[in-house]
């Protein structure tokens, strides 16, 4: 572990590190609920946006958020977790809130922008993943 790694994770670091973990990836674990909640309202807006295989496209999108906050949250194979969640920002980010074709051209790239902060995220959880995280279950495969 590198000294920034350590020095991150350390004393009241570490538990301000343990609520954006709660934060960032329980409500990543509700928006993903949310597309089974929604399935027909969301597979309809993937078929407008010409999504290839939307239903599956929205339950698959969905896994990856539950699945990957609860990861997150937990403190549960944080490299998968915070994988799949940047693999979902990356491919879903351009593809359905391509505010450039849009109509309603605010709203979509408020969505953009909100998922492209989201990513970053994703991605310094992803760095983090190969280390011990304080007052978490510390269980994954790398």
């Amino acid at each position: 572990m590198s000294l920034l790694q350590a020095a991150a994770l350390d004393g009241a670091a570490g538990t301000i590190f343990l609520v954006a973990r709660l934060v960032f990836g329980l409500v990543l674990a509700f928006m993903g609920l949310n597309h089974f909640m929604n399935l027909e309202t969301m597979t309809g807006y993937a078929d407008a946006k010409s999504i290839p295989a939307p239903a599956f496209g929205v339950i698959a999108s969905g896994l990856m958020l539950i699945l990957g906050g609860l990861g997150i949250a937990a403190g549960a194979y944080p490299v998968l977790a915070a994988g799949a969640l940047a693999t979902f920002f990356v491919v879903a980010t351009p593809t359905i809130h391509d505010f450039w074709n849009a109509e309603d051209t605010q709203g979509e790239m408020t969505h953009f922008l909100k998922n492209a902060a989201l990513l970053g995220a994703s991605l310094g959880f992803l760095a983090l993943g190969g280390v011990d995280w304080p007052l978490a279950l510390n269980v994954g495969l790398f």
